[in-house]
């Protein structure tokens, strides 16, 4: 499976991406905003191409997808909130689209169920452009 955020609205704190997985259009994600450099809790994950795994996280005591970037960066996870202040640096998601979502809950469940589906057959990988 394979995750596309296409990063498409910027304000000072925020950046909307628009998620797809395999081509299909799945929510928004809001992100912290894009800096050169990542800085952990505080900005967006640098554009690049990341493998998927499923873990469990201590932060929010359940599993959830968690994306491999480097040796100092860990711990960016895709999981349930409303802003981009709420995000801690992971990839948070939902409808609709503006500096917040709504329905991040059911948007985690049902993205999460393919990526279970999908690191059964093969890795799971996210893009950010």
């Amino acid at each position: 499976m394979e995750l596309l955020l296409s990063r498409t609205d910027f304000t000072a704190e925020t950046t909307i991406d628009e998620q797809t997985a395999n081509g299909t259009f799945e929510h928004f994600t809001p992100e912290d905003k894009v800096c050169p450099v990542k800085i952990k809790g505080v900005t967006a994950i640098p554009a690049g191409s990341y493998e998927v795994l499923i873990t469990f996280s201590e932060r929010h005591h359940r599993q959830l997808p968690m994306l491999l970037i480097t040796p100092n960066i860990d711990g960016i996870r895709l999981h349930a909130s409303n802003t981009a202040v709420d995000t801690g640096g992971c990839i948070v998601v939902g409808q609709p689209k503006r500096d917040l979502v709504g329905a991040s809950r059911p948007a985690l469940y049902a993205l999460f169920k393919k990526l279970g589906t999908a690191s059964t057959k093969e890795k799971p990988l996210i893009h950010a452009s």
